[in-house]
């Protein structure tokens, strides 16, 4: 059962923090920029700084939860029988995979962070 959350947490970790990134830092950006919010002082930064470490933890635990898969099953091959055979291949997408998500938040803390702000419509 641990091998088994693992691989699913390996592969669908780090899409789940990038989504909790980027759902989270939009909703500050635009309560940011509302007039019927922006009495709230959100800091903008300091949510996105926030959210932007919490993804990249999540997202690096389940890098290292897929490699463990991968390192697991390195004896197997990717077509092999299953369980070990599908767990092969899905630790192998989810280690490519994480990389992508953990660039996804980066670029998405960079394109917050270095944004001009509000303007009028």
């Amino acid at each position: 059962m641990r091998r088994e959350l693992l691989q699913w947490y390996g592969l669908f970790g780090a899409a789940l923090a990038w989504t909790g990134q980027h759902v989270v830092g939009f909703g500050v950006a635009t309560a940011d920029c509302a007039n019927a919010s922006r009495h709230w002082g959100l800091d903008v930064t300091v949510w996105m700084i926030v959210f932007t470490a919490l993804g990249l933890a999540c997202a690096g635990l389940a890098e290292v939860a897929a490699i463990s898969i991968l390192l697991e099953t390195r004896a197997v091959e990717y077509d092999g029988a299953p369980p070990d055979g599908r767990r092969h291949f899905f630790a192998y997408g989810a280690a490519l995979g994480n990389l992508l998500f953990i660039m996804a938040i980066v670029l998405n803390a960079v394109g917050t962070l270095a944004s001009v702000g509000c303007r009028p419509a």
